[in-house]
């Protein structure tokens, strides 16, 4: 995958993709056109440019996702922690919650995934 950044309109693009995938053209077309007032043209270029970055690719008339939702963004995490934090998780961590206070909820699930994590090693 070349560049993990998606505009926001590319983001509600793709959405529509791997919320319908695989799709016809046709349908990714008249789903553009409804959710964006794009002609054909504008939604395979878009797609063009997603299939480019090897997140989707259009075979014989049909999309395909060749990575997951979930997959991408937690590459593209991976890239944020990597060049804005030099990898360290926890400076992540301590970044973003010196400005956002976390539930008790969003501690505990923190937690529990550590906890998960630890049992790996045992």
């Amino acid at each position: 995958m070349k560049e993990l950044k998606l505009g926001a309109i590319e983001a509600r693009f793709a959405d529509i993709i791997w919320a319908n995938a695989p799709i016809s053209t046709a349908n990714l077309t008249q789903l553009s056109g409804e959710a964006f007032g794009w002609k054909r043209t504008t939604t395979y270029t878009v797609l063009k440019r997603l299939s480019e970055k090897g997140i989707f690719k259009n075979e014989g008339g049909t999309v395909y996702t060749i990575i997951s939702k979930e997959e991408f963004y937690s590459k593209h995490s991976e890239e944020v922690v990597e060049e804005s934090f030099g990898g360290s998780l926890p400076a992540f961590i301590a970044a973003f919650t010196s400005r956002k206070k976390l539930t008790q909820k969003e501690i505990d699930e923190i937690k529990a995934m550590i906890d998960k994590i630890g049992s790996y090693d045992t």
